[in-house]
């Protein structure tokens, strides 16, 4: 089991990294994390959802996702707490203290699917979340020691020297944690290191010393993870390459599935702008993009609140061209009703009025993978719906933006054809679609073929784990 001293030091990386590696070495390996906190998902080839970490370590592992690689998953919801997702389907809400008493429960789920998956395989590697030093939630943990705990796993520590303090992180680990939890750990990596490596030999020394813990490796910082969808937003922050055209996303409290913006990040044509709360929409744009939500009506209000719809009316006067995404798709419209509260407290509000549609969330969780085209153009996608509730209106019967290779239509476009909205996620990551959409903005395509490149860079993960980390090692620790 992989874990961390903290949150956001490296730990889904790292078991990515070792994925590839031990299957290259061709061993059986599969990921797991019993509980997950993310807003970025994934729709496994089993119609469930998981995280989008554990997606991206069963395509390392050359696996398709399974919805046994992330049994609990939590969705928070700003002020309304967390969804929780158990399995791949939706169990309930909870706010977060009320969570900590439904722990005990969610421990046979988590067990069940460990059980499943490691059938069969040679390795399992394991990903704990947050920190391993959280003791305050040690009782009916299952993210960390209290799942080591329960399967018997050795624990490998890592921790990140990039935010500072790292002697301190692993120590002081070692010294809070509970007598029978430090001794399920085996050994620890310091991730992210820059510099002259030879100056930190005595700093794994005495972390090695002080803890008794093995050293497997000083893992130097891996600039090309920034091309593989990352788990938190809190990593977008500033901008993209400066591409000479620019596209404005609005970081929205509570944005979900925000690697649909990835593959635009990494063409050099494009500047992805993202714009925080306090900040206006910029005006040299070419496009707004709504991103998906988890509390659609919460970031409507926040998004008027920044008086981003009143820089969208001027952008769009300006000629530039909106599109939104899921949760984005929905503001557009003239109304969206949570009557259930889904998404938080019960309600209803006025959309932004760009397109001619309504939203009603209820029913059944839309999750399912798709492959079509877009109507105007017949670029192919590739992409996945993860949603609730039904949208309907004269511009998405009229007009449109998607259909699905069974036939099915999706999405809507504004009768000016410059306001454009799908439940579709991942549709940039079709190099056709792509390029279709860069056409369309009035820039040239470039040759990236965004699949084969994050396919190498978690090979280049792989031969950066093999050379700085002791594989050999890690495989004599595991059971």
């Amino acid at each position: 089991m992989i874990q961390g001293t903290g949150s956001d030091v490296g730990k889904s990386l790292v078991v990515a990294g070792l994925a590839r590696a031990f299957a290259n070495r061709g061993l059986r390996v599969a990921p797991f994390k019993p509980q997950n906190m993310s807003n970025n998902a994934a729709v496994a080839g089993d119609g469930c959802e998981i995280g989008r970490a554990q997606a991206v370590q069963a395509r390392a592992a050359r696996l398709e996702p399974h919805v046994d690689m992330n049994p609990v998953l939590l969705k928070p919801q700003g002020g309304a707490g967390a969804q929780i997702v158990v399995q791949g389907r939706v169990f309930g809400q909870a706010a977060a203290r009320d969570y900590q008493a439904l722990k005990a429960q969610l421990m046979p789920a988590a067990l069940e699917s460990f059980a499943r998956l490691r059938k069969g395989r040679d390795l399992v590697l394991i990903e704990g979340a947050g920190s391993a030093a959280e003791i305050n939630l040690r009782q009916a943990d299952i993210a960390n020691m209290g799942f080591a705990r329960a399967v018997d796993a050795p624990v490998v520590l890592v921790g990140d020297i990039d935010r500072g303090g790292v002697i301190a992180q692993l120590v002081g680990c070692a010294t809070v944690l509970d007598p029978a939890d430090a001794a399920l750990v085996k050994g620890f990596i310091v991730n992210k290191f820059r510099g002259d490596a030879s100056l930190f030999e005595d700093g794994m020394r005495l972390i090695a010393a002080r803890t008794r813990w093995r050293p497997l490796g000083l893992l130097p910082f891996f600039p090309p993870a920034a091309r593989l969808p990352a788990e938190d937003a809190l990593s977008l922050k500033g901008d993209s390459a400066a591409g000479a055209l620019e596209i404005a996303v609005p970081l929205l409290p509570n944005i979900a599935n925000f690697d649909d913006l990835d593959p635009l990040k990494n063409e050099p044509s494009l500047t992805v702008r993202f714009v925080p709360r306090g900040a206006p929409l910029p005006p040299g744009a070419r496009l707004v993009i709504l991103p998906g939500s988890k509390a659609t009506l919460a970031d409507l209000a926040a998004f008027r609140e920044e008086g981003w719809d009143i820089d969208l009316k001027g952008h769009l006067r300006r000629g530039g061209q909106v599109l939104g995404i899921c949760g984005g798709y929905q503001m557009l419209g003239k109304r969206i009703a949570d009557p259930l509260g889904l998404e938080g407290p019960p309600g209803e509000a006025r959309g932004l009025g760009l397109l001619d549609i309504e939203t009603t969330l209820g029913g059944e969780k839309t999750l399912r993978k798709g492959v079509g085209e877009s109507l105007a153009d017949g670029a192919p996608f590739d992409g996945y719906e993860m949603h609730l509730g039904a949208t309907r209106g004269q511009d998405a019967q009229e007009r449109p933006l998607l259909r699905f290779a069974d036939g099915r239509l999706d999405g809507a476009v504004s009768q000016n054809g410059r306001v454009f909205g799908c439940y579709v996620h991942g549709l940039f990551a079709s190099d056709a679609q792509r390029a279709a959409w860069l056409r369309r903005l009035g820039a040239a395509p470039s040759a990236l073929r965004y699949e084969e490149m994050i396919d190498a860079t978690l090979d280049g993960l792989a031969e950066h784990c093999e050379r700085h980390l002791d594989l050999d090692a890690l495989l004599e620790l595991a059971r």
